[in-house]
């Protein structure tokens, strides 16, 4: 089909403008009111295609008058908003309800009695939330139809889990609050666990990213098998080696510690698997005779340095195109959402036939311009690139190029400096604005620096009422002078807003006076430094308290150094993008911990108990084992509320002395306690942690490509504008969709007829 054909659509009963075979969409040809209000429906369907365009939304949902005003609704911000907050209110919702996270401390021996809410107020506030969630499945299923309701399956796991969650809720309103009284809560409440996936289902990139996911799962399944193989025979060799015959014996020390039984020895090599317990697990062998290390050092080579980098350089190979793949179907959505307001708008030009004489007219797409939703820079740009074009009609090539300009953010100039008559000013200007400047600003900075670092070194071993903070309190003093000379210096060469255009002067400007404001009350409470300087305390902070609060802000001022070094300038830029572009997987690790949070409290709350008279097992009485749960005062890592869940899971995933919880709670819990810290083991540092290292990997090798990109490139003559990474980073990788890729997915819209 050539690209300015006609485009004559099936018909179908649900469709937004139905239309008459042969009859065109045009203003030329159509007359009286029936004509003037369907070509209204066409600026208002092109209106919300360009609007897809931009978000990257699907196009496939009704396109009649009445439910793009619901769909445009439901996409405001406000709206987008309202229902961010009821996602977050929902999932905040563990740290209060039963059992309660608003203490001071999780440790047994210190923790008083949590707040509790009162009866039904959790379960109001949730079910409000949950009156949320229908409405959005019910905004949703209706705007993309029934048919395309059966097809989808995250709407139809979404009515499932609203159907779960509200038997549930039912059912906790039905006990009037009997299981926030008792002690220990029923084993399990289904919604809690569910209560992720409101998260999952609003975030196109957290589906993107599961589906990823689930295509690794089987490359990941046949390394993870590797490493049960290799825990297997490894355990059985080491229940063979250390049978230990003679007592007090190396071999039966190693046996009597490490491999006394079958589960115990596997637990010994999976920690040996993370370098945990190493060197602790062959010292007992080791100490008699040094061949046994060759058994560790062959285990640890083949699975932590083999094994667990392959699944590492899998999890890579498997995420290596994500990024790419994601922008490429963001591409396509774009193009198709652009092509379908250009369908809709187009009409053939006077006194030509199509297909040679169609496309739409500039000021037609210029008045819906103004109805769309979209950055005033970018529509500016569009309009103006509209009127170069001239009078003539826009070509579906020319329309989409029109829309390159979304990839394009403006270059803000700065303000013209402030001129002066003087000379001597001129000459000041040109000092005090010249890069040089920045560069002594930095050396004062560090000097600075240095100089905390010197007194906190030589003042280390003084408690803070022996110190004497006169030579420091000078210091300080003198150096915030100086901060605030180069603040006002830089504001006369550069002008006020030209100072303020720079990020790097806000951020020095914002602790310069910050630094001085603490500088005058630190002056006014405590007079100035002198020999001996010891004041008693006056007001909330201690003269220590504000001198160390000085120096921090100092060590913070610091950063300034970073934007003035390109390659950590570079190194900088793309750790922001890295938080920027890792939100998908930010919201992954959420989910994951919340549900093991939540099934961590069922299985072992109150398991963990305070010891006898709420005292500490100090290590000199003898009364716990070296390295133990308790002599190592772990009291606060447990599973009695939501917060010291997720803290308890974050050191697990460290997976530095994780032993010591497996070892603890199987012998508070059971052994089939290690069930659950194996599979969190397996999902957080196993899996999570490698997919982040390899998304990682392609965001710095994407921005190192980039930068090397640009210094190839030519300077753009005009310096008003700079092309983003869609453009410039992926423009050589991603590809165009073709015209009857488009033309195709169009003819299959299930809510909208296209005819000229």
């Amino acid at each position: 089909m050539a690209e300015s054909d006609p485009l004559l659509s099936r018909a179908r009963g649900d469709s937004g403008r139905d239309c008459r075979a042969g009859f065109p969409a045009s203003r030329s040809v159509q007359v009286g009111p029936d004509a003037a209000a369907g070509w209204d429906l066409c600026f208002d369907q092109a209106v919300v295609f360009i609007e897809d365009a931009i978000q990257y939304r699907s196009i496939n949902h009704r396109m009649d008058a009445g439910s793009m005003w619901l769909y445009r609704w439901y996409y405001s911000d406000t709206c987008q908003w309202i229902l961010s907050f009821v996602i977050f209110l929902i999932l905040f919702l563990a740290f209060i309800e039963t059992p309660s996270s608003l203490t001071s401390t999780s440790d047994v021996r210190y923790r008083s009695a949590p707040w509790d809410p009162p009866c039904g107020l959790t379960e109001s506030i949730e079910g409000l939330c949950l009156l949320v969630f229908v409405a959005d499945l019910s905004v949703k299923s209706y705007l993309v139809g029934w048919a395309q309701f059966q097809k989808s399956l995250w709407l139809l796991d979404y009515l499932v889990v609203l159907v779960v969650s509200l038997v549930d809720w039912t059912v906790s309103l039905s006990l009037v609050c009997q299981e926030s009284s008792q002690k220990h809560p029923p084993p399990l409440r289904l919604r809690r666990l569910l209560r992720p996936f409101f998260l999952l289902q609003n975030s196109s990139m957290m589906k993107k990213t599961l589906k990823c996911i689930r295509w690794s799962l089987w490359e990941m399944a046949s390394v993870v098998l590797l490493l049960a193989l290799h825990l297997s025979v490894f355990t059985m060799f080491g229940m063979l080696l250390f049978t230990g015959e003679e007592q007090g014996d190396g071999q039966d020390k190693e046996r009597l510690t490490y491999f006394r039984s079958l589960p115990e020895a596997l637990t010994s090599l999976l920690v040996l698997l993370t370098t945990a317990n190493n060197p602790d697990v062959m010292i007992p062998a080791y100490s008699k005779n040094r061949a046994y290390a060759i058994f560790f050092i062959v285990f640890t080579l083949i699975g932590s340095l083999f094994l667990m980098n392959l699944l590492t350089a899998i999890i890579y190979n498997q995420f290596r195109g994500y990024l790419v793949k994601s922008l490429q179907a963001s591409l396509f959505r774009k193009r198709l959402g652009t092509r379908a307001a250009y369908e809709v708008l187009c009409t053939p030009a006077e006194g030509e036939a199509p297909p040679r004489g169609v496309g739409v007219k500039p000021q037609d797409l210029v008045q819906v311009l103004q109805k769309v939703q979209m950055d005033g820079t970018h529509r500016q740009a569009i309009v103006e690139k509209v009127h170069s074009y001239g009078g003539g009609l826009l070509s579906a090539d020319k329309f989409q190029n029109l829309f390159n300009e979304l990839d394009r953010r403006v270059v803000k100039e700065r303000p013209p400096r402030p001129e002066y008559r003087s000379p001597l000013l001129q000459s000041a200007q040109f000092l005090f604005g010249h890069r040089w400047f920045d560069y002594l600003g930095n050396a004062v900075v560090l000097a600075n620096l240095v100089s905390i670092c010197v007194f906190l070194v030589r003042d280390a071993d003084v408690l803070p009422r022996d110190r004497d903070d006169f030579i420091l309190g000078i210091l300080n003093c003198v150096f915030i002078l100086y901060y605030l000379a180069e603040m006002l210096l830089k504001v006369f060469a550069l002008g006020l807003l030209g100072y303020l255009s720079c990020p790097s002067n806000v951020f020095d400007g914002l602790l310069t006076v910050v630094l001085l404001v603490l500088e005058l009350s630190t002056l006014a409470l405590y007079r100035f430094p002198h020999p001996g300087w010891k004041p008693a305390v006056h007001g909330l902070l201690s003269l220590w308290d504000m001198v160390r609060l000085a120096n921090m802000l100092i060590v913070f001022r610091f950063l300034r150094i970073v934007p003035g070094m390109k390659l950590m300038a570079v190194v900088a830029s793309t750790i922001l993008g890295l938080i920027k572009n890792m939100q998908a997987f930010g919201g992954i690790l959420v989910v994951v911990y919340y549900v093991f949070a939540i099934v961590g409290i069922t299985l072992f709350r109150g398991v963990i108990v305070a010891p006898p008279g709420n005292g500490s097992l100090a290590p000199d009485n003898g009364s716990a084992p070296c390295g133990s749960y308790e002599q190592l005062e772990y009291w606060a890592n447990n599973f009695d509320d939501f917060a010291a869940a997720l803290v308890t899971l974050w050191n697990v995933m460290v997976v530095n002395n994780w032993q010591v919880f497996l070892d603890a709670y199987r012998r508070y819990a059971g052994p089939w306690s290690k069930i659950y810290f194996v599979l969190w083991w397996l999902v957080s540092s196993v899996v999570w942690v490698n997919l982040f290292l390899a998304l990682i990997l392609e965001n710095f090798l994407h921005k190192w490509d980039r930068r090397s990109h640009l210094q190839s490139l030519p300077r753009d003559p005009d310096p008003t504008y700079e092309m983003t990474t869609l453009e410039l980073l992926f423009g050589h990788v991603l590809e165009e969709p073709t015209e009857e890729e488009l033309i195709e997915k169009l003819q299959r819209h299930p809510h909208l007829q296209l005819c000229r």
